[in-house]
């Protein structure tokens, strides 16, 4: 579980802090910037295939490997491709060839988390999942160090920073993470496949069921992307009637993004459902992919459901909106590539590694609701002082002040809220709950985290991050209300 979340670490920041430094050196303006953090929305969109995942072999590969590790390799094989095709893409010649890439990373990087995740539930007893939840966490953590202060480092020793911008120092950092990407694919060939995962379908017996069934989610992702695609120039013309009035304007526009991202959604859904009419494939196998996960999570949480569902869906919201644009602003402010690896990177990696390790710990001690409030608190208190950065300008000190309170506040939020999350998953429904409840967590805080530039803009640093501290305000009561109405369940509960 080290070396997998090493590599489930390692993509992470290639898509967002460390593509934002790389664009921003490259000339792009701070709202294009942070508008590339969607090509992360996967993460948020990955139930929507994470039964594909879950029920689909792979011809050639899952006979010898197993369903996990051929899911696994096959990921990682696809992650290291995008990675590579990145490097090979210079922002200055044009943004579209790499923010494709930066698609297909997060798309391969959300699919290597599905299966990691049911690897990690499926291959130990429940004894045992405390344990490998920290020690995957720590890898994962690693992992992100590599690609944020490793890709710093090396393209500051490459010359990209004090000479100015330099593509050939960015295409080979990157090129180093796509080959750091072998650590999880030695890993994905020497591990065994968990017993659980061999769990057969109770309506998938045959390859013509199987290839009936990739039909049904290539005609759904195929009609939500259409629609996505067929309808943004008519919702771009209606952002623009909107953009006028400063926050006005992007409340409107992000309104109108995910009501856009809604109905492609329900486009895809549609579709699903006219395919079970023509007889494509048997509305059982819809129900067991798609509605059995959902009925049992509601039956087992009645109306409190939703309240839980509302919870994940905004409680890292301060911490990822900020997250986001953090970096340009550690650049705006003044400090060169190796303070921000050095501090914010090497030093706040330990932070968030103490952090989580004390918000494990907590969690035993007192519970995991006390401990999501505190995490909530602390994390919305913590971007308050990044007002004072902004104010103090590149004053190093100040910086690891500020790192290190934000950094543990992370780490204990994001430890008590795993925990949280696997108390909610049953075993049996395992790829889908899970890849439900991290995409629920993402999707919000990411599609709002791309305006983040756009913000900044207009208001400025100091009131931006004002405004991410008070967007934690409301998390605070919905955890204070589920705390009292809506308990999480224990894991073994869960499981």
């Amino acid at each position: 579980m080290l070396f997998l979340g090493f590599s489930a670490g390692l993509p992470l920041l290639l898509i967002f802090s460390s593509l934002s430094l790389w664009l921003r050196q490259a000339g792009l303006d701070r709202s294009t910037v942070t508008l590339f953090s969607w090509a992360g929305l996967a993460y948020g969109f990955k139930f929507v295939w994470a039964p594909v995942v879950d029920k689909m072999p792979l011809p050639g590969l899952t006979a010898g490997m197993g369903r996990r590790r051929a899911w696994l390799l096959l990921a990682q094989s696809s992650i290291v491709c995008a990675i590579v095709w990145m490097a090979l893409s210079d922002p200055v010649s044009g943004v579209t060839a790499i923010a494709l890439g930066a698609v297909l990373l997060g798309f391969s990087a959300a699919t290597q988390d599905i299966v990691i995740d049911a690897y990690r539930i499926e291959s130990a007893e429940q004894e045992l999942q405390a344990l490998m939840a920290s020690t995957y966490i720590v890898g994962y953590r690693l992992g992100m160090l590599v690609a944020g202060a490793g890709v710093l480092k090396l393209v500051a020793w490459a010359g990209g920073d004090h000479a100015g911008y330099s593509y050939a120092a960015w295409q080979g950092a990157y090129l180093w993470m796509a080959l750091a990407m072998g650590v999880g694919m030695v890993t994905t060939l020497v591990i065994p496949e968990p017993s659980g995962s061999e769990r057969q379908s109770q309506y998938l017996n045959s390859l013509e069921d199987y290839l009936r069934f990739l039909g049904l989610f290539v005609i759904m992702v195929g009609v939500m992307v259409g629609v996505y695609v067929l309808s943004a120039d008519v919702v771009g013309r209606l952002k623009a009637l909107v953009a006028g009035g400063g926050a006005d304007g992007l409340l409107w526009g992000f309104l109108l993004e995910a009501g856009h991202l809604g109905v492609g959604l329900a486009a895809a859904w549609a579709a699903g459902m006219v395919a079970v009419r023509l007889g494509l494939v048997k509305y059982a196998v819809l129900r067991e992919t798609y509605l059995d996960p959902l009925a049992d999570f509601f039956r087992r949480y009645g109306a409190r459901a939703v309240l839980i569902l509302g919870l994940i869906g905004v409680y890292r919201v301060s911490d990822i909106v900020m997250g986001v644009i953090a970096n340009v602003f550690y650049q705006d402010v003044g400090f060169n590539l190796d303070q921000i690896a050095d501090v914010t990177q090497v030093f706040g990696m330990i932070a968030m590694i103490f952090g989580g390790l004390l918000g494990g710990g907590l969690v035993m001690r007192h519970g995991v609701m006390k401990i999501l409030f505190l995490g909530a608190l602390l994390s919305a208190a913590t971007n308050v002082l990044f007002i004072l950065l902004s104010e103090s300008g590149p004053d190093i000190w100040m910086l690891a002040l500020v790192i290190f309170a934000d950094n543990v506040s992370g780490g204990l939020a994001g430890g008590a809220f795993v925990a949280y999350l696997s108390g909610l998953t049953r075993v049996s429904f395992t790829a889908f709950q899970y890849a439900l409840f991290s995409s629920l967590m993402l999707l919000f805080p990411k599609l709002l985290g791309g305006y983040s530039g756009a913000i900044v803009d207009g208001i400025g640093y100091s009131a931006f991050f004002l405004v991410t501290a008070l967007l934690g305000l409301p998390v605070l009561v919905l955890v204070w209300i589920a705390a009292r109405y809506a308990p999480a369940a224990s894991p073994a509960g869960g499981h």
